[in-house]
């Protein structure tokens, strides 16, 4: 469960392109409207997992694909759990960071018949209990004997994340290690502590996911799990609320057609969140644009 994943790339089919080209070009109708979105086309809002940085990085991301193509975007973040009710009421129209078969199983099987699957964007994407790169351990079933070691805890992350439901049902149980607290606090929290520790060259144990971009900013691995606790790695899907693809026709074929490797979100999360502190996520999108001006084309996407 390490080192970044999918070697995806997807091609967009020739309607697609020829459909985000007329959505793009900016080119006024007859009337001198710009010729994008579909004319009385509602606001499409995006539902965004809270501390989720991938999923923020390719929200932000299609916010900028949506407006180029004449579509008003909004944007809201809330708990998982929050973000899928939403989307099964209609209160969100889509969410880019829906982790299966495993981490956000229980909301497909809670609201699944009030969802759409839009799409695979992301290939392997696995959940995993982290230390920093110098602990004396590389397993998990190693760390209960050495909890002193890192101070009897483990830093999770929110409490609705698919990611803490597994470490309390899974992985907890399956190693023995009832007697480490468990502190379950948020994603800014954990990695506030992940960088102190390692700035102190202190044990510590986190759990955590891959793609993130705290793989490249501080010095840590993640432990074996013999024992396969935290389940095969995921893929990413796009959900959008029941009906999505019949009232965003245009949009729901652009989002099939869309794939993203790590290597690139890696890089548009090091600029979001790791050279702009987060503070501004859509000058941050601009901005790997500008590096990577070829990405959307190659989609069929610009």
């Amino acid at each position: 469960m390490q080192n970044l994943k999918r070697p995806g790339a997807l091609l967009a089919t020739t309607a697609l392109a020829l459909t985000l080209a007329a959505c793009s070009s900016g080119e006024a109708d007859e009337g001198g409207t710009a010729a994008s979105g579909p004319e009385g086309a509602e606001p499409i809002t995006i539902g965004i997992h809270s501390g989720w940085e991938e999923g923020i990085a390719v929200s932000y991301l299609w916010e900028h694909i949506l407006t180029e193509a004449g579509y008003e975007v909004e944007l809201e973040t809330a708990d998982a759990g929050v973000v899928f009710t939403g989307l099964a009421e209609g209160d969100y129209d889509v969410n880019f960071d829906t982790w299966l078969p495993l981490t956000h199983a229980s909301y497909l099987e809670q609201y699944g018949d009030d969802l759409e699957e839009l799409g695979m964007w992301l290939e392997e994407a696995p959940l995993t209990i982290a230390v920093n790169e110098d602990a004396p351990i590389d397993s998990l079933d190693e760390l209960a004997e050495n909890a002193d070691l890192f101070g009897g805890r483990i830093v999770g992350i929110e409490a609705g994340a698919g990611l803490t439901q597994q470490t309390q049902n899974e992985v907890i149980p399956t190693y023995g290690l009832e007697d480490m607290e468990f502190a379950i606090s948020s994603t800014p929290a954990m990695l506030a502590e992940l960088e102190a520790a390692t700035d102190a060259g202190e044990n510590i144990v986190v759990t955590l996911w891959e793609p993130h971009w705290a793989y490249d900013a501080y010095p840590i691995k993640n432990l074996e799990d013999p024992e396969g606790a935290l389940g095969e790695p995921d893929d990413i899907y796009t959900y959008g609320t029941k009906g999505f693809s019949e009232e965003y026709p245009e949009v729901a074929e652009m989002i099939e057609g869309f794939t993203m490797d790590a290597d690139d979100l890696h890089a548009l999360e090091n600029i979001m969140f790791n050279e702009n502190g987060g503070e501004d996520p859509a000058a941050s999108v601009d901005a790997w644009l500008e590096e990577n001006p070829d990405f959307l084309s190659g989609l069929g996407l610009a």
